[in-house]
This record gives structure tokens, C-alpha cells and sequence, in this order.
């Protein structure tokens, strides 16, 4: 399948050398040009589970590629929240009226950007469980195992979803179809909704963090402003499954030695965060439906402030 991976930093990479290695015509996309030059040169590498491994794929930074010769059958979408819309613009003439594009960006609406680009009918909405992270321009960090759940937003169902489903799983990237998508988003926003934020202001991976005297009182605060928010748009999270999930992210053994993805974008490489679109999501519709949201709302200003001290840009 020819597909465009839109957005090439950690989970970009993972997903982008996984579908190389199934023997996809793989196309990346973005706008980090020592990330672009690095991957140019030497070809994406990674450490991927021990295994020190390079890929050559072509990439280009999202200004140069409407110029490119490609149509894509499935687009997947990695890049940040902010730069969502920028980006859809910039790959539109790679996209035909067939495209699949699978929106996997961590956050809450990200559907009502992309409706603006593509009709709904070839919208897939999900969310991975996969981890990944990013060591410098052009080199990832792939460990652990993962899955992914997806919906497709249009009238056909899962048989709109199929072919997406086979190339991802040709791929091992483990990939389901979901009949309740937002409830899968939410629960994973509950895990960014914590593990991100948290570890970014305490500057801690999320074992750490999880072994203090205090993490359980602080999760089940942020936690319980989710589901009020969740529950007021009819969208049904288990408390104690998504406890589990918060807790296992801090197991050493597994994932637990894992700085998130918002704590490497900010206190490692000084990029703004997507804490606006994760834990400022639930602020804004606590807003709509009259529901308080104190504890998201105070650690979206902290990290913001910490933005501002770091220079993020």
C-alpha cells in the first residue's frame, strides 16, 4: 500500500519502519529539517527492541511536498495538534478521493480539523498503545509491545475500515476495529492526561513518579475530571480499567523507565506541547457542560509556564 506517514517523530518512526519492513511503499512527511537531513542521509534508524536497525525512505519537510509525485491510498496522521491543519493542507494534493486517513494523534476533536480536508466516509478516528521515543534527528528509540483500536467515522463500518486493518497488521502493529472509538480516546487521554503533564512538571519518567507517596491521590483527581467530562457526552469509561492502564505505566520491566512524549518534546527539545489538546480538551468542554476542572486546569497552566521559562518554540 502506498502511505504517507504525516508527522515523523517517535510514533511516526515506529509506524513508518514497521510498514517499511511489511514491504509498503512508505512516504514521510514533516517539518524538523535536521530531522529531514538526518533521515536523508543515514536513513531512519533505531534501537528497535536491542536491535540497532536503518531504513532508507524518502522524506521531505511539509512545505516541499505538494510538489511530489505520490497518491496515496492511506495517510496516517503523527504530526502535533498544531501543526494538524498546516499539514493537512500541505500533503492535499497527495490525497485522492479513495485516501484512508487515520487520524492516531494523542487529544480529543481532532475529527473536527480533519473533516475540513477529507469527507467523513474516509476518516478512520483511533489511538495506539504502542510506545516509542525519539533520541535525536533521525534516530528512534522502538521498545515494548502495543496495539491499536480504530473506527471508521463514515456509513460502511468496519468493512470501510478493512484494508487499512490487514496492512497494519501484515505490519504486527496489532490493530482492531473499535464500535466505541471515543470511548478507547478517552480512556488513552486518561493515561496522557496523567503520565504527560505529571512527568514533564516533575521532571520524572513515569516509574518514578508512580512510586511516590502522593501519585495515586493526584491520578484520581486529574482522572475523575475525565470521566465527568466523558460521562456528560454519554461515552462509558470502567474506572478500575483505566486505573490499570495508569498503573502499569509504572512498571520498570515494561514501560516504567519511559519519559512521555510531551516530557521529550518539551524539557528535552524545548517544542511546545499538546497539553491544550489533552488535559486543556477537558478544561474547555468542563466549560461547556458546567463541570469543574480544577486540577486539569491548574496543570495545563503549569506546563505552560514551564514553555515559557524553557523558550519552547
Amino acid at each position: 500500500m502506498k502511505i504517507i506517514i504525516a508527522g515523523v517523530g517517535a510514533m511516526g518512526s515506529r509506524f513508518a519502519l514497521m510498514l517499511h519492513q511489511a514491504q509498503n511503499d512508505v512516504l514521510l512527511v514533516d517539518g524538523w529539517q535536521a530531522h529531514i537531513d538526518a533521515i536523508r542521509k543515514d536513513g531512519l534508524r533505531a534501537n528497535f527492541n536491542g536491535e540497532e536497525i536503518s531504513a532508507k525512505m524518502p522524506i521531505y519537510h511539509q512545505e516541499e511536498v505538494s510538489k511530489v509525485d505520490f497518491s496515496a491510498e492511506l495517510v496516517i496522521l503523527f504530526t502535533k495538534v498544531m501543526q494538524l491543519e498546516g499539514m493537512l493542507q500541505a500533503i492535499k494534493p497527495l490525497v485522492h478521493k479513495e485516501t484512508k486517513v487515520l487520524c492516531l494523534l494523542n487529544g480529543i476533536g481532532h475529527e473536527d480539523i480533519i473533516k475540513k480536508y477529507v469527507p467523513l466516509e474516509n476518516v478512520l478516528l483511533g489511538n495506539t498503545m504502542w510506545t516509542a521515543g525519539l533520541e535525536g534527528p533521525g534516530k528512534a528509540k522502538l521498545f515494548g509491545n502495543g496495539s491499536i483500536d480504530l473506527q471508521s467515522l463514515g456509513t460502511e463500518g468496519e468493512s470501510a475500515a478493512r484494508p487499512v486493518l490487514d496492512v497494519l497488521n501484515a505490519a504486527k502493529l496489532n490493530a482492531k476495529y473499535s464500535e466505541n472509538i471515543l470511548s478507547s480516546i478517552y480512556k488513552k487521554a486518561c493515561v496522557n492526561g496523567t503520565m504527560n503533564g505529571l512527568c514533564t512538571i516533575l521532571d520524572a519518567n513515569m516509574a518514578d513518579f508512580g512510586e511516590t507517596s502522593v501519585a495515586e491521590q493526584i491520578v484520581e483527581a486529574i482522572v475523575s475530571e475525565f470521566f465527568a467530562v466523558a460521562k456528560a457526552q454519554n461515552i462509558e469509561l470502567h474506572h478500575d480499567e483505566v486505573m490499570a492502564q495508569i498503573y502499569s505505566c509504572y512498571n520498570r520491566e515494561t514501560i516504567g523507565l519511559h519519559h512521555p512524549s510531551m516530557y521529550q518534546d518539551l524539557i528535552i527539545n524545548h517544542r511546545l506541547t499538546e497539553i491544550d489538546y489533552i488535559n486543556g480538551a477537558i478544561v474547555r468542554k468542563g466549560q461547556q457542560f458546567n463541570i469543574p476542572t480544577p486540577y486539569c486546569s491548574f496543570l495545563t497552566e503549569l506546563v505552560h509556564a514551564k514553555e515559557e521559562i524553557l523558550g519552547a518554540k
